[in-house]
């Protein structure tokens, strides 16, 4: 059975030299940090096996740097799949719309910017969208029109100003007047 005690303490002990350790072998301290981290958990999960090394820390540094290489690899996969494949195609620039409603979204409780993402965004309907988030189909609408509407406020206060009424020679202002077609 794993005891969180004893695995604690070894943590405390070892940590701060395994981050050394692998931040001379990496030269990113932030990259040493998730290496490290990411071998402790492994260790953590197999602790039953690992406690039991006559050096569990080797065994940590060891899988922490069995980690820096497949993440290496990976990124050398990704370079060698794009030079194969070429640059990808031209993407359309996002439209300044679309990044304002994406701030406006950023604002709301995430259920309720889930609810609108997946029913308007992503096209699913009420029950869809319910089934979803494992909620009742009530409270799909409820998220909607309490996040539309607070959505729908903030658009408002970041829509640009009306532009001034044009005027004409005379200072009069121009009215503007609309057909139908």
């Amino acid at each position: 059975m794993r005891d969180a005690r004893v695995f604690d303490e070894f943590y405390a002990a070892h940590v701060r030299r395994l981050t050394s350790q692998m931040y001379a072998m990496t030269g990113s301290l932030v990259e040493a940090e998730d290496l490290v981290q990411e071998a402790f958990a492994r260790a953590w999960q197999n602790w039953d096996k690992v406690s039991g090394y006559a050096d569990p820390e080797a065994w940590v540094r060891s899988v922490a740097c069995r980690v820096r290489v497949s993440v290496w690899r990976k990124a050398v996969n990704r370079v060698t799949a794009h030079r194969r494949l070429g640059v990808p195609e031209e993407v359309p620039d996002i439209s300044p719309d679309y990044v304002t409603l994406v701030a406006a979204l950023r604002l709301l409780p995430f259920e309720q910017r889930r609810a609108i993402v997946l029913h308007h965004l992503v096209g699913l309907s009420v029950e869809e969208t319910a089934r979803e988030t494992e909620v009742a189909p009530g409270t799909v609408k409820a998220r909607l029109s309490r996040g539309r509407h607070a959505t729908a406020a903030r658009l408002s206060e970041s829509a640009p100003a009306p532009a001034p009424a044009m005027r004409d020679v005379s200072g009069s202002a121009v009215q503007e007047v609309h057909h139908r077609d």
